[in-house]
């Protein structure tokens, strides 16, 4: 096997590791939590893994692997964008009460 090879399967397992760590995350949340919770950090894990696997499946030139992978990429990211727009929101609205408190 040559060192590209090993580069890229080491790349691909790292992708598959960080992509499974969300899983832990979102678990340990929950126990935590004691009820089944969706993690910040559920997200952002789900990316990160989900591009460098992507990364790997190019490589790899496997079409099925790269549709799923992409497809996924395009789902995280909404979902972190949905999640930061509703935090902004939420953080505007206690803005205005808090103004609006202060003055009266």
């Amino acid at each position: 096997m040559s060192a590209t090879e090993i580069i890229w399967l080491t790349i691909g397992f790292l992708g598959q590791g960080l992509f499974f760590m969300r899983w832990v995350v979102q678990w340990f949340k929950s126990e935590r939590d004691r009820e089944s919770t969706i993690p910040l950090s559920f997200w952002y894990l789900s990316l990160i893994g989900g591009l460098i696997t992507l990364a790997y499946a190019i490589y790899r030139r496997d079409p099925v692997f790269i549709a799923g992978q992409g497809v996924g990429a395009l789902v995280y990211i909404r979902n972190l964008m949905l999640i930061h727009r509703n935090k902004a929101h939420l953080n505007l609205a206690a803005s205005a009460r808090s103004s609006f408190s202060s003055r009266n």
